[in-house]
């Protein structure tokens, strides 16, 4: 028998691959199956089912192309109501893969629907539990996403469901089970997820703050809620697109992978009014390009974050990539459910700025540069756009903080009368706020280069004394 774990960084996502004789599993499969599919290939295997631990929120399943391309059979949890072919299991159902077992175990909480995967080798010995969002290394599901979803339900009542799911379902079982999740560190899915995306679960009954044993159900309750900001507002689109169905991502493929030359690409943008997605580099991008760009890196959190800062999951998109990962762009938007990309720039940006077409820059500076700024205009606003936990943990002392995630909402919050000085973490996720408020006409921003990491080093600046926060959402 084979397990294996299909990592994703870019979503902190764990997808799994088990084959037992010719026969193949996958469990919560990303949009994109033909990796699932020659992986089935390479072993000769067939991929007799699709397994989804719970209806995902923080990206599109490829569990319906995967089922239409191979004949593999859908399986859901008990309760769940899926709107395509789909066997919905019963609470102990035992389903035969090769000369294994997976027996479904019902564990609501994180959704109503959740459901962990027991998988059995051919001597019936319990090997591996495929715990999808309830149960994470170090963490355990967030209990707030299926209250978007279903009106009745209250993070408090999932979080209760939660807590004795993992009780008599989980936390039962043997100490040499290895706990196979689905997110790791990263994940918006979770508070403080370890970077460890595999643990035994005699480990996880040591260190896991949510399954001490002497916990009560109210302190789990409390602890398990302490925290939670808001959820991308993507989410609830991603997990209607799973229960109901989707376009194949081939169509998408095929649409988005249209090449447009300078003047057939601004005149789609004319025409469409689609959004202009820069994903090159943002030290690259604050040196030129196209105006009223948004700029979201491709080698960053690339989906989560177009996620975060694009409210309609149907906007139309036009991208500007570096050449050659075009199709991947399109594959990393599909993840999240941003279906609508309509072409990009043949030739990137270059041939924008050869073509003799405005370009315009955003000002950068490095963290030497921007101590000499305020030391000779002290009336500079440094304005720092991570998490608030981020900020309160350590921050350059007098600076504001309005976390990029919120941005929309903080707006009034910024004067186009004053000037900032603009820094994240590292850089990344300054340039997407700068070129965000850059495309509404704010012309006041200074990104600051390798942002708080770098400000720090440079030892400059005032900072405030550490403070370990209380979660990392």
């Amino acid at each position: 028998m084979r397990i294996e774990q299909i990592y994703t960084g870019c979503l902190a996502q764990g997808a799994y691959y088990i084959e037992s004789n010719g026969e193949a599993v996958v469990i919560d499969p990303l949009r994109e199956v033909e990796p699932y599919i020659k992986r089935a290939q390479k072993d000769g295997a067939k991929i007799r089912y699709v397994l989804e631990t719970h209806f995902h929120a923080d990206f599109v399943s490829g569990h319906i192309d995967l089922a239409e391309k191979t004949g593999a059979q859908i399986i859901f949890g008990p309760t769940a109501k899926p709107g395509f072919p789909a066997h919905v299991a019963q609470d102990g159902e035992v389903l035969k893969v090769g000369s294994a077992t997976i027996k479904v175990l019902h564990t609501p909480g994180h959704t109503m629907e959740s459901t962990c995967f027991l998988l059995s080798d051919e001597n019936g010995k319990d090997i591996g539990l495929f715990t999808g969002d309830t149960l994470f290394i170090g963490d355990v599901g967030r209990p707030d996403l299926a209250q978007k979803v279903v009106a009745d339900l209250t993070q408090d009542k999932l979080a209760r469901h939660l807590y004795h799911s993992l009780r008599n379902k989980i936390m039962p079982l043997s100490d040499d089970i290895i706990v196979y999740p689905a997110h790791g560190a990263g994940s918006a899915c979770g508070k403080n997820m370890s970077k460890e995306t595999t643990d035994t679960l005699g480990n996880q009954k040591l260190f896991n703050y949510a399954l001490r044993a002497d916990m009560t159900e109210q302190e789990f309750v409390k602890e398990v809620t302490d925290g939670l900001m808001p959820p991308p507002a993507y989410f609830p689109e991603n997990v209607m697109m799973n229960i109901k169905g989707y376009e194949s991502i081939d169509t998408v493929l095929e649409r988005g992978n249209a090449a447009l030359d300078p003047d057939a690409f601004e005149a789609a943008a004319n025409e469409t009014g689609a959004l202009l997605l820069d994903t090159r580099d943002a030290g690259v991008f604050a040196q030129g390009f196209i105006p009223n760009s948004i700029n979201i890196g491709i080698d960053g959190s690339f989906a989560p974050w177009v996620g975060a800062m694009i409210p309609d999951i149907k906007q139309k998109i036009l991208f500007i990539a570096d050449q050659g990962r075009e199709e991947e762009v399109v594959t990393r938007l599909a993840r999240v459910g941003y279906d609508y990309t309509i072409g990009h720039l043949k030739g990137g940006f270059q041939a924008w700025k050869k073509a003799g077409k405005e370009t315009d820059r955003i000002e950068s500076v490095t963290a030497i540069e921007m101590a000499e700024l305020l030391q000779k205009d002290p009336s500079l606003i440094v304005l720092d756009v991570r998490k608030a936990s981020e900020h309160f943990s350590e921050h350059v002392i007098g600076s504001e903080n309005i976390p990029l995630d919120y941005l929309n909402d903080h707006l009034g919050e910024i004067g186009k009368d004053k000037a900032y000085l603009v820094h994240c973490a590292g850089g990344y996720r300054s340039m997407i706020f700068n070129s965000i408020l850059k495309s509404r006409g704010y012309d006041n921003l200074i990104d600051v280069q390798g942002g708080f990491k770098a400000i720090k080093e440079s030892g400059l600046l005032p900072v405030s004394n550490y403070v370990c926060p209380s979660t990392m959402l």
